[in-house]
């Protein structure tokens, strides 16, 4: 067992403060909520990094705290090259969503209240107003009746409760996303993987728009019922392996009969590709992350649904690795991967809604990370992990103007809007940076992403000859126009032309929305500018992943220039270290 405990704190401190955060929301307000809740999420973040930064320093390759579970094996939480982006991606997302929380959901649950659905905007100076600033205006004004300033003091709680319970919920959806990514047992994977649906269930449920509540039993069902195939086939894999602990699957997942091992990875496959929103169990998510709060939407695109890409190159690729079980069938994936990007492409630019533009675009994103995942190669494996990283940043920054957007206009129709960016230019210059990082324009993190992705894709079409998978390459290229296409129609009918008459006293959102979203335009500059910051380890885990087996798939080639010469010399690729079936650090 490792003698630390930063990723049991990491992960843990979150649930366990949640009831805390609620009291102090209840009794403090909203402020106190708001901070209280962003502190835990700092603090868990930067014990993350503590074991990160030994990872991406090189001094250890795996970090694995782990404790004994009984008959199922062992609990254990384990950071490394392929769980590492996911890991902080979340984290991050999660730590710096929680300020921008607070005066959208200040407004939204303003907006619900009976009393106040009329005539309320995010910038009123009445009770929504004070319960956002943590005081009351009783007594405030001699001309306030006691009958009004009851209805004021009622209204100022009601805020606090909802909100209280807002974090709450929120703290609880974080640490099942990080748990699911951490974690070392299939069925701990598929503890934490049903514990981050319950919260964002109720989030949903409680806090969307429209028909929210059907809307969450949808999500509720399509992801559960997914959930429950996935389980199904990690049964299949613990039965056989005789264990559910990722090493002894990893170990012994040439005992799994040759006639049971297309049944797991369809289990697998498809179970995971509900939770990914990929085409054809993509029903669930144009309803859920349109009508969800913008926060988190802004959460369950970026974060969430990636999670089962994870899950399909930890499970998958990984554990069972050694049947061959990847190559055999990655072709199907890649053309998976193509469809869900043409299609969510497509069904984007018929969109008015900005957020169902962007819960499309979400779809055709998880195709790109697809299509990578299926080229069969380490180099398109390599940029589909780092798409997860840069598809959360882009699109957490596109979610949040949506919700700037909301908040200052009232409307999300983008027949309603136009002519923005002379009133809002922060954030329009910042959601121009999340539309580049979608698009894949350099220096912006995309660039990389979607650069590595098809380079590998590339590389297997021209190592095998293979005419299918250079017209899926052809076919991808093109899907990447259709992607610019629907994101800068998006931001033209937002941000440019004539702004409506209505619209014309219209300013930018507040420190807590603007200052939020410029964190992830940084990040994704900086990681566009200099990748290695998360390529790095993940390009020594997927090759680690795959050491031995160049014959079936194609490894990046090293170009280094010579001490002597000066002159540019190819070198084999560098020697990976195992990344599986090592003990912690």
């Amino acid at each position: 067992m490792a003698e630390s405990y930063f990723l049991l704190a990491a992960t843990f401190i979150p649930l366990l403060l949640a009831p805390v955060a609620y009291g102090i929301g209840r009794k403090a307000g909203v402020n106190a909520a708001t901070w209280f809740s962003f502190g835990i999420l700092a603090v868990s973040t930067a014990l993350l990094l503590i074991p990160a930064i030994g990872i991406y320093n090189g001094q250890q390759q795996t970090y694995v705290e782990s404790y004994v579970w009984g008959q199922f094996g062992n609990f254990g939480l384990r950071l490394d090259g392929l769980s590492l982006p996911f890991a902080l991606i979340i984290y991050i997302l999660c730590t710096v969503l929680a300020l921008y929380s607070k005066p959208y959901m200040v407004h939204k649950v303003s907006e619900d209240l009976p009393e106040h659905k009329a005539g309320h905007n995010g910038d009123s100076n009445g009770p929504v107003a004070s319960a956002g600033n943590d005081h009351s205006s009783h007594g405030s004004s001699p001309n306030i009746s006691s009958s009004q300033q009851l209805t004021v003091l009622e209204t100022d709680q009601r805020v606090k409760n909802q909100i209280a319970l807002y974090f709450s919920l929120y703290l609880a959806f974080s640490m099942g996303m990080l748990g699911t990514v951490l974690a070392t047992n299939l069925i701990e994977f598929y503890v934490f993987f049903e514990l981050m649906l319950v919260p964002s269930f109720f989030l949903v449920a409680f806090y969307g728009y429209g028909a929210r509540r059907r809307i969450a039993l949808m999500f509720f069902f399509w992801t559960h019922v997914g959930a429950v195939v996935l389980l199904l086939g990690l049964l299949a894999m613990g039965f056989f392996a005789g264990g559910f602990d990722f090493d002894t699957i990893r170990a012994n997942a040439g005992n799994i009969p040759a006639q049971w091992l297309p049944l797991i990875v369809f289990a697998l496959v498809i179970g995971l590709g509900v939770k990914l929103a990929a085409f054809l169990v993509h029903i669930w998510l144009p309803y859920a992350h349109a009508e969800a709060p913008t926060p988190i939407s802004a959460l369950l695109s970026p974060a969430m649904i990636g999670i089962g890409a994870y899950g399909l190159l930890r499970l998958w690729m990984e554990l069972l690795g050694g049947t061959g079980a990847y190559e055999q069938y990655s072709l199907y994936i890649n053309m998976w991967g193509l469809a869900t990007m043409i299609y969510g492409g497509a069904m984007a630019l018929m969109q008015d809604d900005i957020k169902k533009v962007l819960a499309y675009s979400s779809i055709s994103q998880m195709g790109y990370i697809l299509f990578g995942l299926g080229a069969e190669s380490v180099l398109g494996i390599t940029g589909g992990t780092l798409m997860y990283v840069t598809h959360g940043l882009g699109k957490a920054i596109l979610f949040m103007m949506a919700g700037s957007i909301i908040l200052q206009t009232g409307t999300r129709s983008m027949t309603k809007l136009g002519g923005l960016a002379g009133k809002m230019p922060y954030t329009a210059v910042l959601a121009m940076i999340g539309a580049l990082t979608i698009i894949g324009i350099p220096p912006t993190s995309g660039f990389m992403g979607e650069w590595i992705l098809f380079n590998g894709m590339l590389q297997t079409a021209a190592t095998d000859m293979d005419p299918l998978r250079t017209t899926m390459f052809g076919l991808g290229i093109l899907a990447t126009v259709l992607s610019s296409a629907y994101i800068l129609w998006m931001f033209k009918r937002i941000f440019f032309g004539k702004i409506p008459e209505e619209l014309a006293h219209v300013k930018d959102s507040n420190r807590y929305i603007t200052v939020t979203m410029a964190v992830f335009a940084a990040m994704t500059l900086i990681i566009g500018v200099y990748p290695d910051l998360f390529l790095a380890p993940i390009d020594d885990y997927i090759n680690g992943m795959f050491e031995g087996n160049s014959e079936v798939l194609p490894v990046p080639v090293h170009i280094e220039e010579s001490e002597n010469s000066g002159e540019s010399v190819v070198v084999a690729p560098p020697e990976a270290a195992t990344a599986g079936g090592e003990g912690g650090h």
